[in-house]
């Protein structure tokens, strides 16, 4: 029995995730055109039209850009918390009664052979939650587009095999960047996003000897590159004694271009 995933894209531009199972072939957020979300697929060999079901975190624009559009193509249900419903069904066109489902927040659920819990996290939208999926003893979490990681948070995710982890920014590119202050500020504070140094902190909390992979996550065009948030993470992963590039693997997520498969 096995469990599988693909980080289809990941960043400011567009993401989206796929994990699954024997029994389950699940999509997360669809943050990408409908022709680019099937690219994806065709890249890392799954056939879209086995998808069972769609789950969203939340509403903003670069999470469900293309959400409607293959909910309507391969008829899938969506399942998203009421408040996050609310937010984004203006945006998503016509859709059928029986594609829309409410999956709540801090719940676990069981799709066939898979164990799904949701948490909340810290980020300006209506009512943002990730997830963490479970399978034959094995064990993914999901976690991007928050301000800071509680404590909450890290008891819910702590002890994967595999962790989809955000690290947005390089704190020092994005003072001394472009953006407005104002945009800095939001990026910055509670309801923002994690940078380099706070995501490997985090890391440092609730990775442990079963932990074999980090893809770092959601990674900021503007404020942040590849090698910069590896180096940085690596080096504080190193600090506090985990053996990057031996037991402990970091890899790259991209915008367009999908990690292969990966078995957990």
């Amino acid at each position: 029995m096995t469990l599988r995933f693909s980080v289809l894209a990941s960043g400011s531009t567009g993401n989206a995730f796929y994990i699954e199972t024997e029994q389950e072939k699940i999509l997360v957020d669809a943050g990408l055109s409908g022709k680019r979300l099937d690219q994806g697929f065709k890249e890392i060999g799954v056939n879209p039209k086995e998808l069972t079901k769609i789950l969203v975190t939340h509403e903003h624009s670069d999470h469900i850009k293309g959400l409607g559009i293959i909910a309507r193509k391969y008829n899938l249900p969506i399942y998203a918390n009421e408040k996050t419903w609310k937010a984004m069904e203006g945006y998503l066109g016509k859709l059928s009664i029986d594609q829309k489902f409410h999956f709540g927040m801090e719940e676990a659920r069981k799709f066939g052979d898979l164990d799904i819990e949701s948490f909340g996290v810290s980020h300006d939208a209506a009512d943002p939650m990730f997830y963490s999926f479970r399978h034959d003893g094995k064990k993914v979490s999901l976690v991007t587009d928050l301000g800071y990681v509680s404590e909450r948070i890290k008891k819910t995710v702590e002890d994967a095999d595999a962790y989809i982890f955000e690290s947005n920014h390089d704190v020092s590119m994005l003072r001394m960047g472009r953006y407005p202050w104002n945009i800095k500020r939001r990026i910055l504070g509670d309801s923002g996003h994690v940078s380099n140094e706070d995501c490997a902190l985090a890391l440092t909390d609730i990775i442990t000897d079963r932990t074999k992979r980090i893809y770092l996550a959601h990674l900021s065009q503007d404020n942040n590159m590849k090698d910069l948030a590896r180096m940085s993470v690596s080096n504080v992963l190193t600090e506090h004694g985990y053996e990057v590039g031996r037991r402990l693997e970091l890899h790259d997520t991209d915008p367009k271009q999908p990690t292969a498969l990966y078995v957990v």
